[in-house]
């Protein structure tokens, strides 16, 4: 049997440069609590990504619930059925009444134009994912908010790299957040950020994540353990290195994709105008669940991993009452993303495209 390929695979640099980091990290014996190597790799991101405040935290998820507290936010947050478990999970977690809308039937993110109808007074904010690294409607979603005195957090979890209209898309929003997790494009091995422009609310975030810590034995607000460790952030510095290199691939093997699918019966996300994406994903649109669920079959039979991502809708979760959002439910039970990593050859690809033809 010809060896599994994965839906996704890490990123790993040589080695030797990330061992290179581990000496002065064993000779400093300073492993976390805001280490040279974290506050080193929030000015790296800063600079590199063109944001003005940047924070590292442990994971994307607490990233999220961070930026809730943050903003103070109460009642009702009105988001998107269509995104990975932890936007949802996280408003829950956080005591706060997720509320559903429906997704634009081209790009995949929230429809904008489908917000209001759901505000109450209730609503205290909208959080909205950048699906696949593809920029939401940033104007329209900004424009409902100042009508309604609501705060914006984009949950960009997929969007290292992505730029919308010559800047970082992590510059929208009052907050965005981002996961350096194993399987994002740049990544920490476990690891997150959260963003924003102003530089009192990234004071607040950072006393937040050091369980309010304000000096040794003061506390300033009610904190949690947000902190990321050096060992991980000397992977994020190795990375970080490459990222050029790793964004080019993707974009490559994005194309050796379109041109071996241009002629099936399928479509994607359409990238939304005035951005540059970053190609974190490849998810490819059936035309029915029962071709999706044919074309996964013939590629499990060869060895060949994907992923229904994201399915299902967030709305049928077991703890949530989902209001009704015809378009996800449509897109997520058509929706395939085919396996995309740095590694992946491009005679793989063909192996790939020649399989979902077939069907």
């Amino acid at each position: 049997m010809e060896d599994k390929i994965p839906v996704t695979q890490p990123f790993l640099p040589p080695r030797e440069e990330y061992e290179s980091f581990l000496a002065d990290i064993w000779d400093r014996n300073w492993l976390t609590n805001n280490g040279p190597l974290v506050q080193e790799l929030e000015d790296k991101l800063s600079n590199y990504l063109g944001v003005n405040e940047l924070s590292l935290v442990s994971n994307g998820t607490i990233a999220l619930q961070i930026a809730m507290k943050a903003l103070n936010l109460e009642g009702e947050i009105i988001t998107t059925p269509f995104s990975y478990v932890a936007t949802t999970s996280s408003i829950v977690w956080e005591n706060h009444t997720p509320v559903f809308v429906d997704i634009h039937p081209d790009t995949f993110n929230l429809d904008p134009h489908k917000i209001e109808e759901a505000i109450t007074p209730k609503t205290s904010a909208i959080i909205a994912t950048h699906v696949y690294g593809n920029p939401c409607d940033i104007e329209s979603i900004q424009a409902v908010a100042d009508r309604h005195d609501l705060k914006v957090i984009y949950d960009a979890a997929h969007c290292f790299g992505t730029k919308y209209k010559g800047q970082s898309i992590f510059n929208y929003g009052d907050i965005s957040t981002c996961s350096f997790h194993a399987t994002k494009l740049f990544h920490t091995v476990e690891g997150g950020a959260v963003v924003t422009d102003d530089p009192d609310l990234r004071q607040k975030i950072n006393l937040m994540r050091n369980f309010g810590h304000d000096g040794l034995n003061n506390f300033t607000g009610v904190g949690i353990n947000g902190k990321n460790s050096e060992l991980h952030a000397a992977m994020g510095l190795v990375n970080l290195r490459y990222i050029d290199s790793v964004l080019a691939q993707r974009k490559k093997l994005s194309g050796i994709y379109d041109r071996h699918l241009e002629d099936a019966d399928i479509s994607k996300p359409t990238i939304q105008s005035h951005s540059e994406y970053n190609f974190s994903y490849y998810p490819v649109l059936f035309n029915s669940e029962k071709q999706l669920t044919e074309v996964q079959e013939k590629l499990t039979e060869a060895n060949i991993q994907t992923r229904r991502y994201f399915y299902p809708l967030l709305s049928k979760l077991d703890y949530i009452n989902g209001r009704a959002t015809p378009v996800a439910n449509r897109i997520s039970k058509r929706i395939l993303c085919l396996p995309f990593y740095h590694k992946l050859s491009e005679e793989t690809i063909t192996r790939i495209c020649k399989i979902i033809k077939s069907v």
